[in-house]
């Protein structure tokens, strides 16, 4: 990595320095780049992208017209390679009707609530995942917990075990699950893993996926780093999934490594969440983890034997309402701040909510601070200790405006909090793997759950309670950091989207 490094600097300097030279080489070369920049901006002014993107990109282009530029067409579009939309488009084409939603269910819920009815709409139409009765939903409130019972869980599998993660790193949590992965191999349970490969790049030995099938795991590595050759490495697999046996599925912020269940303690206490939901909802993790697989590696005609495997005598708890779902950067539609958003508008009491980073938009902004004005007790907890003191200073600099709208800040004194979560109004949640940044919200593949009138729903607000407890709430008075920092933040925020 340090050597690819240094050799992309260096054919970075140089061509930097090539095209300085060239764009002062007369006034008429100066005029035709300035031109062609203003152009350029002109194209992303008339984009249906978001306005602060837009704003980002202007300002490199208007400062370096011709290497402005070239940055965009080589970093600034956010949507996947063609390649990347034609795969992964036939295979979600080819498997959606396997997704149609129980009409009888949605009319429950439209009875019970016009607006979570109208939630539900959104994302089975947007995201294409239905929602569902006849699921159990277990919260777990620390990455300790919720590798136990997923260990447990494994263990159990009798037909298939799918993985997709964002982050593995090897320890004492990957190595345990690792041996239960390869005992299921062996005993000819069909074991699917799927990572990211940037996001495992300084974490996994090059070339993990063949150690992993010479052990009988099947295994791809998502949208692989090319030293050299992978200069735009946007779109990368940011969701955490685990079905087991299509009855069984687990999600959340948990990745594969120690530091996420305590065992490598690298920012304080590193505190977050996952969820395990058993029964009929699980079919949309299943669905959601086999159209990216078969999108890399057709291996499945028939999608309906992996509906949930259980005993005859075996009948799934009804506990409300759960929709697992999707969220792509390959169809335009933002599905995770948008449910987040419409979360805000409906609230009527209060919205607690976890995340990592607070990197917004201006319509996150206004529906946060709208929420606060008219009455919703409205808190969200960010770290203690970050993991990123950049990014971190950029989450403080949203703080002021927020407060000033009644919007109540906390910072997770402990350490670093990893959550990502939204509870309100005693009656509905989502946790997943959605922060509250550019990033994911329009460039990553991401995951969640909603929930409505979940039992799980009254231990999130339990633990969301616990944890401000354990917290620091910023005031006013905390978001004057002086001169140098503000003007730096200040920066930042221009620049935020690409961050």
């Amino acid at each position: 990595m340090v050597i690819v490094g240094i050799i992309l600097a260096i054919q970075v300097a140089w061509f930097v320095g090539i095209l300085a030279t060239f764009s002062n080489y007369s006034m008429q070369i100066s005029f035709a780049c300035a031109l062609l920049s203003w152009v350029a901006i002109i194209w992303i002014i008339n984009k249906p992208e978001n306005p602060a993107y837009k704003i980002a990109w202007i300002i490199p282009i208007l400062t370096f017209p011709i290497l402005g530029g070239l940055l965009y067409l080589a970093f600034g579009t956010k949507k996947p390679s063609k390649a990347m939309r034609e795969k992964l488009a036939k295979v979600i084409g080819e498997t959606r009707h396997f997704l149609r939603q129980n009409e009888a269910v949605f009319e429950e819920v439209r009875t019970l609530d016009e607006h979570v009815a109208g939630q539900a709409y959104y994302i089975a139409n947007s995201a294409g995942f239905p929602i569902h009765k006849n699921t159990e939903v277990q919260y777990h409130k620390i990455g300790e917990e919720s590798y136990k019972i997923l260990l447990e869980e494994l263990k159990k599998a009798k037909h298939f075990i799918f993985m997709e993660y964002f982050i593995i790193e090897e320890g004492h949590m990957w190595n345990s699950i690792l041996k239960v992965l390869e005992d299921k191999a062996k005993a000819g349970v069909d074991v699917r893993l799927l990572y990211d490969d940037v996001g495992c790049v300084s974490l996994l030995p090059y070339g993990y996926h063949k150690q992993m099938e010479a052990k009988g795991i099947k295994c791809i590595p998502f949208n692989p780093f090319i030293p050299i050759f992978s200069v735009a490495m946007n779109n990368r697999d940011h969701r955490k999934i685990t079905v087991i046996d299509g009855h069984t599925a687990f999600s959340g912020g948990i990745n594969l490594a120690d530091e996420y269940i305590n065992e490598k303690v690298r920012f304080g206490h590193w505190k977050d969440t996952g969820i395990r939901i058993k029964g009929e909802a699980v079919w949309n993790f299943t669905l959601m983890f086999l159209q990216m697989w078969n999108a890399y590696r057709k291996t499945d005609d028939d999608y309906e034997i992996f509906r949930p495997h259980v005993n005859k005598e075996d009948i799934f708890t009804s506990d409300g309402f759960v929709q697992p779902y999707g969220d792509s950067p390959l169809d335009g539609e933002i599905v995770g701040e948008s449910v987040y958003m419409n979360i805000l508008n409906n609230a009527k009491r209060y919205v607690y909510i976890f995340t990592p980073y607070l990197i917004i938009d201006n319509e996150m902004t206004t529906a946060l601070c709208l929420a606060a004005k008219r009455g919703v007790d409205v808190r969200i907890v960010t770290p203690g200790i970050p993991d990123k003191k950049t990014v971190f200073r950029l989450t403080q600099s949203y703080y002021a405006q927020l407060i000033k709208a009644g919007v109540k800040i906390y910072e997770y004194t402990p350490g670093f909090i990893h959550a990502k979560s939204f509870v309100c109004d005693d009656e509905v949640a989502t946790v997943g793997t959605i922060n509250m940044d550019y990033r994911s919200l329009y460039l990553h593949f991401e995951c969640g759950v909603f929930m409505y009138k979940t039992s799980a729903i009254r231990d999130i607000k339990a633990d969301a309670l616990d944890t401000i407890a354990k917290s620091k709430e910023i005031t006013i008075e905390d978001c004057n950091r002086g001169l140098i920092i503000g003007l730096g933040q200040a920066i930042l925020r221009g620049f935020a989207p690409l961050m």
